[in-house]
């Protein structure tokens, strides 16, 4: 006999990383229950772990929704044919750093440095999503260097250097310490960019 029941439709999965990114960034992961996610989407728990199996794949797969989409606004800025290698280079930095205290991209990212330690899951995942940014940022100064606005030089280890300092400016206004702000660690990171990259 057919349940009389309305079945609710499944959100759609925009909505439940969405969702999922606010709560992360407002109570952190360890304070998350799958119980209190599907409440917030109308879902029940047995269908949030249907679709993610743990709350590490959860925080996973939202991280991944969440740097797609600033992936898509960083290769617009990168294959702008207005802008020329500095001003690309500025787009890049100011699309890394956090907004300022509790960025949601950036509590996501938190999470994950924290978590994978313990999980080799983890660690893949963080890998792939950390590789297109270390491949723009590659990019972007070959091409720097091949039109004489960058020094010649080896562009990967430059590129992991920049990001090393990005990571370390970022994660302090991420979590709100009193003396890190954006305005300030956009500008150490593009006197560090220009010393390494000035002809």
């Amino acid at each position: 006999m057919a349940d009389p029941r309305p079945r609710r439709p499944a959100r759609p999965r925009e909505e439940v990383f969405a969702t999922a990114r606010a709560a992360i960034a407002e109570h952190g992961l360890a304070k998350l229950t799958m119980a209190g996610l599907g409440k917030q989407l109308q879902m029940s728990a047995g269908h949030l772990l249907y679709y993610f199996g743990t709350k590490d794949q959860l925080l996973l797969e939202t991280l991944r929704w969440s740097e797609d989409q600033l992936g898509a606004r960083r290769r617009e800025a990168l294959t702008d044919p207005t802008l020329d290698p500095w001003q690309r280079l500025d787009a890049y930095l100011r699309l890394y750093l956090p907004e300022g205290p509790g960025d949601p991209r950036w509590i996501l990212w938190v999470e994950v440095w924290g978590r994978s330690p313990a999980s080799d899951e983890l660690r893949r995942g963080q890998q792939e999503i950390e590789t297109p940014w270390q491949a723009d940022l590659v990019t972007l100064i070959e091409q720097g260097t091949t039109t004489g606005h960058f020094t010649p030089g080896p562009a990967t280890a430059r590129a992991a250097r920049l990001r090393a300092l990005l990571d370390g400016l970022a994660v302090p206004i991420a979590i709100g310490l009193p003396d890190a702000h954006p305005p300030t660690a956009l500008t150490h990171a593009t006197s560090v960019a220009t010393t390494l990259l000035r002809t």
